[in-house]
């Protein structure tokens, strides 16, 4: 259920309510009794927590591609750097498939 915040233009009072969405908004004060009660316009606020898709796709920020960086660095006519074994199989912590693939 939502909160919203009320304030009252006679006596100045402040309050938040707690009110479904279907809920009619309030208009009596409940400290001078006024009808000048009035719902206040403000910012929605969400959290999102858990292990979904938040957590594991965006939560981090966007990362840059390490392939890209590496085929950026190597001058024109010579390759990026090659994995320290003759397999394909070695893993390098600096491409994005470990060496495992046939791209190194």
């Amino acid at each position: 259920m939502p909160i919203y915040g009320y304030r009252c233009s006679s006596c100045g009072l402040e309050k938040d309510v707690m009110q479904k969405m279907s809920d009619s908004p309030l208009t009596d004060c409940p400290s001078c009794g006024a009808s000048t009660f009035t719902k206040q316009l403000s910012a929605a606020g969400f959290q999102l927590k858990g292990s979904g898709w938040y957590a594991t796709d965006f939560k981090g920020g966007a990362k840059p591609a390490a392939a890209a960086t590496t085929a950026a660095a190597a001058p024109s006519g010579e390759a990026a750097p090659s994995s320290s074994s003759d397999t394909g199989t070695a893993s390098s912590p600096s491409t994005p498939c470990g060496g495992s693939c046939a791209c190194h």
